[in-house]
């Protein structure tokens, strides 16, 4: 196992903007099929490094005698950790793997907030659920006039001038949509009302 200056060494190598092959075990889709679904055949395919943003990444934990280290990283979506980890490994000249992986927040959203599982009855359950509008409320919202309203029910692309990254899309203070801009085109992510 690498001694603890070694990993420190290098961990600014791992923080910024970064490109990062997504491994076979992902989601994403190559011609409709899903990679993961591919390495379950047996398939390898060559996959183009993306775009992803490790804000911080600590060690916060070292135990040679486990040979085992932990991290707490805080990274842009569409990260992959593991992916991440194992090319630490490799800048170090050996391997890694991860036995554990907790997620602890999500935008605004923290494990700090979560309710535990034995205070969920169905009595308080109700209580718990986070509204949508709250869940997405740290993106720029965007309101569209009935024509663009109608777009977005259908999850068609709209045009809206300088939008770049995520925004929900509202009407008259009600939440329609999550979309993705380029600057020139904006597409949806999520749809969440009917056309």
């Amino acid at each position: 196992m690498p001694e603890e200056h070694a990993i420190l060494a290098v961990l600014p190598d791992f923080t910024g903007d970064l490109l990062q092959v997504p491994p076979m075990a992902s989601a994403l889709k190559l011609e409709g099929v899903r990679l993961y679904e591919l390495r379950r055949r047996g398939v390898t395919v060559e996959r183009k490094a993306r775009p992803v943003r490790v804000y911080s990444l600590t060690l916060t934990a070292i135990d040679p005698q486990e040979e085992t280290a932990g991290f707490e990283i805080s990274c842009s979506s569409g990260t992959y950790v593991r992916t991440l980890i194992a090319d630490l490994a490799e800048r170090l000249e050996t391997g890694a793997y991860l036995t554990a992986l907790r997620r602890t927040r999500v935008g605004h959203l923290s494990v700090e907030q979560a309710a535990q599982p034995d205070d969920l009855t169905p009595s308080t359950l109700r209580n718990r659920i986070i509204q949508m509008s709250e869940v997405v409320s740290h993106l720029p919202a965007v309101e569209v006039d009935e024509d663009d309203e109608r777009a977005v029910r259908s999850g068609r692309v709209i045009r809206l001038g300088g939008m770049a990254g995520s925004f929900r899309v509202e009407r008259g203070g009600m939440l329609l949509a999550i979309y993705r801009g380029d600057e020139k085109v904006s597409r949806a992510e999520v749809v969440l009302c009917g056309g």
